[in-house]
């Protein structure tokens, strides 16, 4: 799982790395990798759409940033790239927890049995999940706004706040996760056999 978001975030990443550099550049870099894994996942592996919510809201992102990046290259919004990355990435998982499809659920059924897959245990975690995603992600979104308006160029504490602001929610992911299967395992356990 941390692989996949690891690997899923990449656009992300190279969008900020870049973006250091050249706006522009930033924004057709992230949106090149967007598109690489988007295309990479969906046709040459077959992953269904369900599955890549996080990676086709990336892409939309990107298109749009790279648009405006080019449109309005000095627009003060461009200013605030990192907040509104972040912002977007909490509003795709706020929205699919209000359409009544968490973005974890497409991912994690790659991982499970169907059967499992097919409970409500199955759905109830990962609202839970996707709801921590949408926390932090909302959390770390006004956190890099206020350091991005208050004090732009204090690099560490915006790596600092971008780093906490997607491993804490990963390792919630992994903790909640492995507690989850480790009380199927007990319930099942208990169960008496027929």
């Amino acid at each position: 799982m941390l692989k996949y978001y690891g690997r899923t975030f990449l656009p992300w990443i190279a969008l900020a790395i870049v973006s250091g550099f050249d706006a522009r550049t930033g924004a057709i870099t992230g949106l090149a990798a967007a598109l690489v894994l988007l295309a990479l996942d969906r046709l040459r592996s077959g992953i269904a759409w369900d599955a890549l919510i996080l990676e086709t809201s990336t892409a939309v992102y990107m298109a749009l940033l790279t648009a405006l990046s080019f449109a309005a290259p000095g627009s003060p919004v461009l200013g605030y790239g990192a907040s509104l990355a972040i912002a977007w990435l909490a509003v795709t998982a706020w929205g699919t927890l209000a359409a009544g499809r968490p973005f974890t659920e497409g991912i994690a059924r790659r991982q499970v049995d169907a059967h499992i897959a097919a409970t409500e245990r199955f759905r109830q975690i990962n609202v839970v999940i996707t709801r921590a995603w949408a926390v932090g992600f909302t959390i770390t979104a006004i956190a890099l706004a206020g350091v991005q308006h208050w004090a732009p160029q204090a690099v560490a504490v915006l790596v600092a706040c971008k780093v906490a602001g997607f491993t804490l929610p990963a390792v919630f992911t992994a903790r909640y996760t492995a507690r989850a299967r480790e009380r199927a395992a007990a319930a099942a356990a208990t169960r008496p056999s027929l």
